[in-house]
């Protein structure tokens, strides 16, 4: 088989470099945007209303919780970033590459509520069902395109869904081909071996850390 073509990226330059993102970076510049002060924060929670904010806060706590647990996986061989920027205001929470392959991480945090986990639908307290294994599903094959175009070959990427904050977690999927964990059970992943060699994991980290290979995502 005739090797793809690749796609070459510019020098990295320190402006275009990812790996210095924390975690939940992206949302930490809207807060810095963000109208509501502390007295209205204050009124809405007296008045149990959410103010402007509130989602965002809630998700970058959980961001970085995540993102605490992923970055300690770099003793194991793994590279972790965290808060990729892709075209129109979106980004992915986290990225682990390593030796058991490349996986797009989506945190969902969800403070003192049950969670139930079908093969398309989550469920959170009971309510309505929510798209969440088909959007990270969508985002992984998103990042594979990626990766793909410029590394020039296959690069298998699984999607990962990680509640944060849950008082319990109930997968009954049958064919679901999302991972599903609680935060303190990504370190699950550390051990898997046998997908990419050390020198593909350092290949697609360099490509991953270029925020211009995200441009065209």
């Amino acid at each position: 088989m005739a090797p793809r073509q690749t796609s070459a990226l510019p020098p990295l330059s320190p402006d275009d470099d990812l790996a210095p993102n924390p975690p939940g970076r992206e949302l930490q510049k809207r807060l810095a945007t963000e109208t509501a002060g502390p007295v209205t924060r204050l009124l809405a929670r007296l008045l149990r209303r959410p103010a402007a904010g509130d989602s965002w806060r809630k998700g970058l706590a959980g961001e970085r919780r995540v993102g605490a647990e992923l970055d300690r996986l770099g003793r194991k061989g793994w590279r972790v970033l965290h808060s990729v920027p892709l075209p129109r205001d979106v980004d992915l929470d986290h990225l682990l590459i390593g030796p058991g392959g490349v996986f797009s991480i989506n945190t969902k945090h969800h403070p003192n509520k049950a969670v139930w986990v079908g093969d398309d639908a989550v469920k959170v307290n009971h309510g309505r069902a929510e798209p969440y294994a088909r959007k990270s599903r969508a985002e992984a094959q998103r990042v594979q395109r990626v990766l793909e175009r410029h590394c020039g070959y296959a690069v298998p990427v699984e999607p990962v869904l990680v509640f944060v904050g849950v008082t319990d977690l109930k997968v009954v999927a049958t064919q679901l081909t999302v991972r599903v964990y609680r935060e303190r059970e990504v370190s699950a992943l550390a051990p898997l071996t046998g997908v990419l060699s050390a020198a593909q994991v350092e290949e697609i980290y360099s490509v991953a850390r270029h925020r211009q290979a995200w441009l065209a995502a």
